[in-house]
């Protein structure tokens, strides 16, 4: 199984950014594609996962509103398009597969994790 995020960086409050995970080699019967975030300090957030089910999504109060999960099933490719982004979204993420095969659910356990890219929000 991989998991390959992408697309973090440096950017102003109220800009955006979109990540981007590769995903290949696992079987989505039994997973869905989540995101999770860990800023210093703090523990390990989901954030946002979307089913491979029926594409259904799901948010953390946090981000919802802001941010966009979305999935290329051609590309092996879930982006999550983050917008009006704020100093406390500065935070590693990560993306991961979850053991959440119908309706995805932030709560569900993390069967494998892709490795962090930083995003910083900071003007």
């Amino acid at each position: 199984v991989q998991l390959q995020a992408s697309g973090g960086g440096l950017v102003q409050p109220g800009n955006s950014l979109r990540l981007s995970c590769a995903v290949s080699g696992f079987n989505s019967d039994f997973y869905a594609i989540a995101w999770f975030r860990q800023a210093p300090g703090s523990e390990r957030e989901g954030i946002s996962c979307i089913s491979q089910n029926d594409g259904s999504t799901t948010y953390a109060e946090s981000v919802k509103g802001r941010f966009s999960i979305s999935e290329d099933k051609a590309k092996k490719r879930v982006t999550l398009q983050m917008n009006n982004l704020k100093p406390e979204d500065t935070a590693v993420y990560y993306c991961a597969a979850i053991r959440s095969p119908l309706v995805c659910s932030l709560g569900a356990d993390v069967g494998f994790w892709g490795q962090g890219t930083q995003v910083t929000v900071s003007s």
